[in-house]
């Protein structure tokens, strides 16, 4: 075959074309074979993914993590075999075989791509539109890590400047998460991202007419982004060298974040499955993939057919990649010799080690004084913000009440932002609100690394934020969110505002840590215990939830206990309880008045805080059943909110002081007392629970 480049623009050769139509018949076999899967978009998208794999993006395949590649996103999950292919291709470690076992157990390739499943996948996609607020985030991470280690470098001169590639479809730009993310990027001029749309107008209903009908292009122009819309080739295949040109053009844009609409066929260039709805979420069918493989010149007989001549000619990358990285690793001993302080603090972040004596810097709240633990919170934040340079974040537009304003004088916003605080290497982002693409941005900064990002809304609002959130716990990633107003205990706004289900919601997320300390010292401690917690290693991470009051609770002696999650606060006077009884949060201190009536009365009662239900189960049995012994089956759990999750805690015996309706609209106090949330009740049930542990 001929290698001479049939263009100016990009060297592209008929080895390259058939190495593209190579990536469609693996697409069509893979599926075929399974049985199941999305055959037609890496069928039509495989030039473009091709074009940024081997002629676009910097990256080694023998080095898939290194600090100074770009990343690619595939938001479009669904279309995995479009990454999956190129992977294969281009030798990031999947091989044919791979390919033979899509969507099966085991399997390096399954129906969505998972990060730390599959070298070179960056993220877990598949709820659509996740990938691009994903992108958003990974190119907020990498201004924020420019700021931290070379800040006065001139544009497009620093080792950390990199691009972020995102390829999208129909359906993510439809999820009202992408809008939200792109609004953002808009906002904040990010201009180290380039989205590709594959406008393939087919959705699993059929043409997008049926749905959508607005100039897709001006909505993201109107969002303040660069936009460019390339026209396929008149057979209707993406044409490689218009996209090579647009992402060209895209990368001297430095001050917006681009867009690239690409109008596609679906499934192309397969005779009778093209442009239907069919190709999109089934297999094409025996006749119909051999079709396809006649009019792009394969062996109709033939399956998963590679010549050694196009896989050659694709793994060369190998070779191009570790160049790319040798010429990156250049510039970069070159700034650490430029930089020797900045340079030990980047081994320090990238190690995810803390800074020396970081942990005397967390206050320790004077014992029996009223604090939120939302204030607490803030107090904290701002004394780590001192002396942990990587950690940052901000809040969905409610930083007052949340209190997760790092610094009020450095706000995470472009230059020529009119704000005094604006500072393009800002601690404070203002995600607006936006609490979902929130959520899944800070999965994107943390996916890219070098950074640890917190962000805050009110609890209630989790409902916006969990698939994100789920995906979170699924990647192990140290997110840390900082849910506030945890309970009826906000008062006056109502049931709306409320949260009744969420913690029980969410501790039903396999990998997500719910951390709910019941005062200061207990949140110093949470902070503490989730900065410790954070690793880079893949399984080893967990996202965390801190659930914090709006109101004030008494501040209890600090108990280094508290960082194992449950632990006994109060014990009983003899040493041996009769009943215990079991809180979180806000109504540890109802637990505390309803143990002196108890007490009073000649009751010894043990109060156990169990500010973390994920951490206390982490701790062996032995411990476990010190604090609660099993030899004591007077219990009572005590939590605003509904009970779920403690039946397990308080046995046949027990009892659950919690709430299964909505709220109210009142002062706080009222509703507390109104429901039950007293020591006078708490009390009263657990007379009841041993009277039914004694029958």
């Amino acid at each position: 075959m001929s290698t001479k480049p049939t263009t100016t623009d990009l060297e592209w050769t008929e080895l390259d074309q058939r190495a593209v139509d190579t990536a469609r018949v693996l697409a069509a076999d893979a599926v075929q074979k399974v049985g199941n899967g999305h055959p037609g978009t890496a069928m039509s998208l495989a030039p473009a993914a091709y074009t940024l794999f081997q002629k676009v993006m910097r990256h080694d395949p023998a080095d898939a993590d290194w600090t100074g590649r770009d990343r690619f996103v595939l938001s479009a999950g669904h279309s995995s075999l479009t990454l999956y292919t190129q992977l294969y291709l281009a030798g990031f470690g999947l091989e044919l075989d791979d390919l033979k076992a899509f969507r099966t157990w085991g399997s390096k390739t399954p129906g969505h791509p998972e990060y730390g499943h599959t070298t070179g996948v960056e993220t877990t996609t598949g709820p659509l539109g996740q990938g691009v607020a994903n992108a958003v985030g990974m190119a907020m991470a990498a201004r924020y890590e420019r700021g931290l280690f070379d800040p006065e470098a001139a544009e497009g001169t620093s080792p950390f400047d990199h691009f972020v590639y995102c390829v999208a479809g129909d359906g993510c730009l439809q999820e009202g998460i992408s809008a939200e993310a792109s609004s953002m990027a808009g906002h904040q001029k990010l201009g180290n991202l380039i989205l590709l749309w594959d406008d393939n107008h087919i959705s699993i209903e059929g043409d997008t007419e049926t749905a959508v009908s607005e100039d897709t292009v001006k909505r993201y122009e109107a969002y303040g982004w660069h936009v460019q819309r390339v026209a396929p080739k008149p057979d209707g295949d993406l044409d490689p060298h218009a996209i090579y040109n647009a992402i060209e053009a895209a990368k001297q844009v430095t001050d917006k974040p681009s867009f690239i609409a690409m109008r596609s066929i679906i499934a192309w260039p397969a005779p009778n499955a093209q442009n239907t709805e069919a190709a999109h979420g089934s297999a094409l069918g025996d006749d119909e993939v051999a079709a396809t493989k006649r009019v792009l010149g394969f062996d109709p007989e033939q399956s998963f057919e590679v010549s050694d001549e196009v896989l050659n000619h694709t793994r060369a990358l190998g070779e191009r990649g570790r160049q790319a990285k040798a010429e990156w690793e250049k510039s970069f001993q070159e700034w650490r010799n430029n930089n020797p302080e900045r340079a030990a603090e980047f081994d320090r972040i990238s190690k995810g080690e803390l800074p020396t004596g970081w942990e005397e810097k967390i206050p320790v709240f004077e014992a029996g004084k009223g604090v939120a633990t939302r204030a607490a919170s803030g107090k904290i934040l701002q004394a780590l913000g001192a002396v942990i340079p990587e950690l940052w974040g901000g809040s969905a537009d409610l930083a007052g009440s949340n209190n997760t304003t790092i610094d009020k004088t450095s706000s995470f916003l472009p230059a020529d932002n009119p704000l005094p605080e604006a500072d393009p290497y800002g601690r404070t982002i203002h995600f607006g609100i936006r609490e979902h693409s929130m959520a899944a941005e800070m999965n994107g900064i943390a996916l890219h690394g070098n950074t640890r990002i917190y962000g805050g809304t009110f609890l209630v609002f989790s409902d916006y934020m969990r698939n994100a959130v789920r995906l979170s716990a699924l990647m192990h990633l140290p997110v840390t969110y900082v849910w506030t107003h945890d309970s009826i205990g906000l008062g006056e706004d109502g049931p709306t505002h409320q949260p009744v289900e969420h913690l029980a919601s969410l501790r039903a997320i396999p990998g997500l840590n719910v951390v709910r300390p019941a005062d200061a010292n207990e949140t110093a401690i949470a902070w503490r215990e989730i900065l410790k917690r954070y690793t880079k290693v893949f399984g080893k991470g967990a996202p965390h939830g801190l659930a914090l009051t709006r109101q004030g609770v008494p501040t209890y002696e600090h108990n280094e206990d508290a960082a194992r999650g449950g632990y006994v606060m109060f014990e009983a006077s003899t040493g041996t309880p009769e009943v215990i009884l079991i809180a979180t949060g806000s109504e540890v201190h109802v637990a505390v008045g309803a143990r002196e009536q108890l007490e009073a009365d000649g009751v010894p009662t043990r109060v156990v805080s169990m500010p973390s239900v994920e951490w206390f189960e982490e701790q062996d049995q032995g411990y476990r059943d010190s604090v609660l012994p099993p030899s004591v089956k007077a219990r009572v759990a005590v939590e605003a909110g509904i009970g779920l999750t403690w039946h397990k805690y308080v046995g046949d015996a027990g009892r659950i002081v919690s709430l299964e309706h909505f709220g109210a609209s009142a002062d706080g106090k009222v509703l507390f007392r109104e429901f039950g949330f007293t020591a006078e009740n708490v009390a009263a049930v657990a007379r009841e629970s041993i009277a039914a542990a004694q029958r």
